[in-house]
Order: C-alpha cells, then structure tokens, then sequence
C-alpha cells in the first residue's frame, strides 16, 4: 500500500500542496508561477516534506490537476493546428448551432473558432450514421493533402469526420498519410478523442485536444523531468475532469479530459466529506483566488455531465462558449475568487470580475505590484484577514495598499466612503455566488434551501456565511485542510477512466447483440487504461446511457446497472429513464418512443470505505484568544468578533457568531447568525441560530 503521497492542484493565484505520509497531512499554499508553474510546484513540495520530516526521495505517489487546459483555451493560447474534415463540413464549428442566447442583441459575440478557415481542410468522403461507407477515401487525395499540411508548418492536426463514431476508418487512413508525411505532428483523431454522435461537440473537443496537445505534452515532460532531477522518482498521475485519475501517458495524449481538473478534485473531496457526515444534499464550494465553482452532491455523488462548455464569452449564458464533448463533474465557475477585480461600470454599478489581478502582480495588498482593488483588498478591510497572519505569515498584506486602490478606484466613483465601497465589493461578489448557485439548483430541478454548504478553498470559508443567508441555507461545514481542498480531494480520488460511444437506437428495436458487443469493447478498453496505470486491483463498472424522448433536441443520463443485456431488460432501462425524466421534470411523456444515443462506461479503482461520523456530543465553549473589529453584512455595522485558532479547538467545543476562526490557509467567518461547532473530524459545523 502506498504510504506517503502527494496532491498538486495549481490555479491561477496559488498552487496548493497536500502531502499525506501514513494517514497525516501536511499542507501548504504558494503563488503560482505562470510562466513555470512546475517550478512552484517543486517549492510548494519542498516545504511540505519539510513539514513532514520526509525526504523528497521517500515520496511514493504524486498527484496533480491543473487549469492549464482550460487557460490555454480560454486565453488563445496553443499551437498551429489544422482541421480535417468531410467535404462540406468545414465551417460546422464556425455556423455552430444557430441558437441565439441573447436573442435581441444585436452586436451578439460568439467565440472564434480555435482553427482559423484557411486551416480547414476537407476531403471527399462520407460515411453513414450506421457505419456503412457511402463515399469510399481516394488514397490519392488524403496523400496530396498530408503532404500539403506537412509543408504548412503545422505543430498540430485534427481529424474530424462524419460519423466517424460508428466506424474510424476514414479517420484512421488520413491519420497514417499525415505520419507518413510529418512524423513529428501531433495529430488527435475525434473516433478516439471523443466518438459520440453530434458533429459540432465532436469537432470542437478533437481541435480543442489538438490545439493544447503540444503545449500539455511538453509542460508534463518538463515536470516528470523535474521531479525526476530532485529524487522523485515515482508513478506521475493525473486528476482528470470527471473526478478520477489517469497515467501522465494518458493525460498527454488526451489532454482535454483534464479540463476542470482541478475543481473535479475538489468535488471529490466535498463528496466523501458528505458522505462521512451523512449528508445526503451538499452544495460544494470551491472558491479559490481565481474563480469559485459549485456543485451539487447528492447520495455522496457529485452531479456529472458529458459536456462541457468553455470560454464563455457572456456570464451565465449556455451557448456563449465552446461545447467539448468530455466526462466531467458539473458545475458552475464564476469568476468570484479573492484575486477577482472590482470595478465601478458607467451606470455606477459595483462590477466583479472575471477578470483577475492572479498571482502576477496579485491583489494591491500583497505589495506585487497590483493597483486594481481586489475581493481580498476588500476583506482586509472589512476585518476578514489578519495582514499578519495570512498564509501562515508567509505573505504579510499591507491594509494601506488596499485602503488607496479602494479609495481611487471606487470610492469616487461610486460616491462612497472606502468602508461602504470595500463592502459593496464582498456583497457584489456574494451575490453573484448566489445568483449562481440559485440557477444551478434550478436547472437540475433542486431546492436549494434543503441542501448543506460545504466550503473550502482558500476564499469559501470566508464567505460561506454570508452566502447561506442568501440562499437561505442552514448548515454549513467547513472541512479541515479547506483552504487546500482540490489537493487533499486529488488522494482520495479512485484511478477511473470512463469509455464513451455514440450507438443509437430506438428503444422499441433494441438490438441486444449490437449493444453488448459495443459494451464489451468499451469495457476492454477502459480496463486497459486503469490496469496500465494502477496495475491488476479491483475495479467497479459504471453505466450510463444518454437518453431521450424522440424529437428532443436532447438527452438526459441515465445510470443502468451493467450486465449482459437480454431483450426482456428492455423494461427496465425504459422505467429508468422514466424515473430519471420524472426527477428532472416532474412528468413523462406518454406515447412517445424513447431513443439511446451515446453510451458511457466507466471502469474505476476501489477506493476505502467512508467511516460514518457520529456528530459531537459535547458542550464545550472555546478559548478565546482575542477580538477583531469585523463588519457583519446583515447587520451593516462593526461587530467585536471573538477570534480562536482552529488548531486549538477540540471536538465539542462550540463558538457564537460574530467570530472568526483562523489557520494558516484560511480563515472561518462566522456571522452573527451562526453558531459553530467542532465536530469528531475537525470540521467546522456552522448551524442557523433559533430566534
């Protein structure tokens, strides 16, 4: 059994280190480096093995996740690539799918397509819905193209045809003219990417693969070298973005399964929390010093999707960015993090983020070089932080940095004084994690208001209070090791790798011996892929089928347990999608057919049991160790808020809100509303008080 393991998450402000050696934890957070961010890895593990009392050679497992995909895609910046695709489908990812998000805007902004049309190429083939070849490939053309692609100095090249899921041959002949051509392109075909009906998903998630490939490939290259030069000579795993791990090989060859990588961790960590606290409905979040995002848990399961959408270019708004085609945990990122810059707009609105001051220059506090008032500028000054104290005192913030930019960037602006315009930045802020959380809860068809909020990341805990008011949420439990909660959820994570297939039939014709065949194939290869990393352990098998009533534009998951299918099971996968319709919308359909289109199975590595918590019995007020000055948002006043160290707290012990209760890497608010209590694990319980 590996004994001493470590978590990697990096974001775009801090890179966070979780470091367990035979069940202890130590952790740390340092600013990320963005232009080597392998090189703040290797500190930030320095000085948890340090902490450890460990060498850097004892370490026996390290884990990583990253938002160096979804940053590359969002800021443009990846390789040369081109595109291949069926005559007559070459501007499908530009004329996407015609739907208007704001329908009466009239100067309505929509991404760029990441493959310029001059680098689009098309090829006369077709090949149908069910396999058959209508329009056989002329070797002839597909070598006049290779040859043409490897002379236009591409790095990258994706290949996307039309139904290519149902049958790769096509796909598979032009990619052997391109290495025969160019031997040293990066090429990413969409039947092995993601093969799954629907062109434009399918397009976009292979030129997204390609167009990151190289850059991905290369940074995880320089940092297995890295840790190799330092003595850590271990298995380099990555946490991809449906919540499990994959092999660094995996990861470089499919970098666009590590989108939300990072955040998935952290979903991880949120459910088996949950679950230890029998807490059957939890809302995570996960607010860092970039972004915050939420997610819904239930029944210890994070709600999963398999789609996603990237760079949105209007908040909130589905269809105003990139749908890529890969199993994710879904959930909603806002740019809401501690690094979020505040601004007053031209109707004198409080405005925060997306935009964010990052670790390079950082919020005006850190004393980097940042002038733009920041959500962290703002707590400083409501009393939130202690400048001394944040991060374990390893970054001092100076309140009179914040105090300036405050006062020049909105205190004029806004006609208020720099204590009104610091709390009209948390409120703004707050308000926008709520609004966020309201409509994810909605659109899953949820009550928001039953479900538990669990905080973490090094701004949640700041926050959690202030927003369950909002929200009208209860309880609240803040975890131990919160401020680095992606990293500590990156160990808990099974090995998984989830197999996906575009095979769709009606329901009324299902074909028994077309769907174990597909199955069976989809199982061998998910096998393969978490054998050839975690070796010949147990494993559990997942099945998803995406359904649908015919003429519905889309479909819904639907878990079935796998077996061999019989035609009399017929019955129950349609009472299944009936249950899973009826929770999602309240009623079914009747009379109308129902249709299978893509299949997802999911192999995954056993993971230990969580030990179910008994809630803490004891009634002990804690030591207070002082008092702090700190506005209270409901209240609108000055509140003497009593400030205890979580370390000193023991199970039992209980504390009245206001209060604030502080570690190295982050701190608890508790409002006046709440009363916290320390539970068995060292979690923070925070529970409404009863008038």
């Amino acid at each position: 059994m590996t004994q001493i393991r470590v978590g990697i998450d990096i974001g775009g402000t801090f890179t966070d280190i979780a470091l367990e050696n035979r069940g202890v934890l130590t952790t740390c957070k340092v600013l990320t480096d963005s232009a080597r961010p392998e090189a703040a890895t290797m500190e930030g593990i320095r000085i948890a093995a340090n902490g450890s009392g460990i060498e850097l050679s004892d370490i026996e497992q390290v884990i990583h996740g990253t938002t160096l995909v979804t940053n590359a895609l969002i800021e443009r910046i990846g390789a040369k690539t081109a595109f291949i695709t069926t005559e007559g489908f070459r501007d499908v990812i530009e004329m996407r799918s015609e739907n208007r998000f704001e329908q009466y805007d009239l100067n309505l902004k929509l991404p760029e397509p990441l493959v310029p049309r001059k680098h689009r190429f098309t090829v006369s083939e077709r090949i149908g819905p069910n396999g058959e070849v209508l329009l056989a490939l002329d070797p002839e053309e597909i070598e006049r193209l290779a040859a043409r692609i490897a002379d236009g100095e591409f790095e990258s090249v994706a290949i996307g045809f039309l139904h290519s899921y149902a049958n790769d041959a096509h796909e598979t002949m032009m990619e052997n003219a391109l290495r025969a051509a160019a031997s040293e392109l990066s090429i990413s075909r969409s039947s092995s990417v993601s093969p799954q009906m629907r062109e434009l998903p399918r397009f976009n998630t292979v030129i997204a693969n390609a167009f990151v490939k190289p850059r991905i490939a290369n940074y995880i290259e320089r940092l297995v070298a890295l840790l190799r030069n330092q003595g850590i000579d271990c298995p380099i795993l990555m946490n991809h973005s449906g919540g499990g791990l994959i092999s660094a090989e995996t990861a470089a060859e499919f970098p666009v399964r590590l989108l939300e990588s990072g955040p998935a961790g952290g979903a991880v960590f949120a459910a088996r929390l949950a679950e230890a606290h029998g807490i059957r409905r939890a809302l995570s979040l996960d607010m860092g010093g970039t972004t915050a995002k939420i997610c819904l848990i239930e029944n210890g399961t994070p709600k999963t999707a398999n789609t996603f959408e990237v760079a949105r270019t209007y908040r909130f708004k589905k269809g105003s960015g990139m749908t890529v085609s890969t199993p994710v945990v879904e959930m909603v990122e806002i740019g809401a993090g501690g690094g979020s810059i505040a601004a007053v707009d031209t109707l004198g609105r409080m405005r925060v983020g997306p935009r964010s001051a990052g670790s390079e220059p950082g919020p005006a506090c850190y004393m980097r070089g940042g002038v733009e008032p920041t959500v962290t500028d703002a707590n400083l000054l409501l009393g939130r932080l202690d400048p001394k104290g944040f991060s374990g005192g390893k970054i001092p913030l100076n309140k009179q940095f914040s105090r300036d930019t405050v006062d020049h960037r909105l205190r004029k602006a806004a006609n208020l004084t720099v204590s009104e315009a610091a709390f009209a930045v948390t409120e703004t802020v707050d308000e926008n994690m709520s609004n966020a959380a309201r409509a994810h809860a909605i659109e899953s068809g949820r009550d928001i208001e039953k479900f538990t909020l669990v905080a973490f990341g090094g701004g949640a805990p700041l926050h959690a209070c202030r927003l369950a008011e909002k929200l009208g949420i209860d309880r609240i439990v803040v975890p131990p090791g919160a401020g680095v909660g992606s990293a500590i959820g990156f160990l808990r994570a099974p090995f998984s790798y989830e197999s996906v297939r575009g095979l769709f039939q009606r329901l009324q014709e299902f074909d028994v011996d077309e769907i174990n065949a597909a199955l069976a194939s989809m199982e061998s290869e998910a096998q393969a892929f978490v054998r050839a990393g975690a070796g010949d352990v147990p494993t559990a098998t997942r099945l998803v089928a995406h359904m649908r009533y015919a003429g519905q534009g889309w479909e819904i998951p639907v878990g079935l347990t796998y077996k061999k299918f019989k035609r009399k099971h017929r019955t129950l996968i349609l009472d299944s999608f009936e249950r899973a319709y009826a929770a999602l919308f309240g009623r079914t359909i009747e009379r109308l057919p129902v249709e299978i289109t893509n299949w997802s199975l999911t192999v995954s590595t056993d993971t230990p049991p969580v030990g179910r918590l008994e809630p803490s019995l004891k009634a002990i007020p804690a030591d207070v160790s002082g008092h702090r000055d700190l506005v209270d948002a409901a209240l609108r006043k000055i509140v003497a808020a009593a400030e205890v160290r979580r370390a000193e707290m023991e199970p039992g012990q209980w504390i009245e809100g206001p209060a604030i209760i502080f570690e190295d890497e982050t701190s608890t608010i508790i409002t006046s509303a709440y009363r916290a209590v320390i539970q068995n694990d060292s979690s923070i319980l925070a529970t409404r008080k009863v008038n």
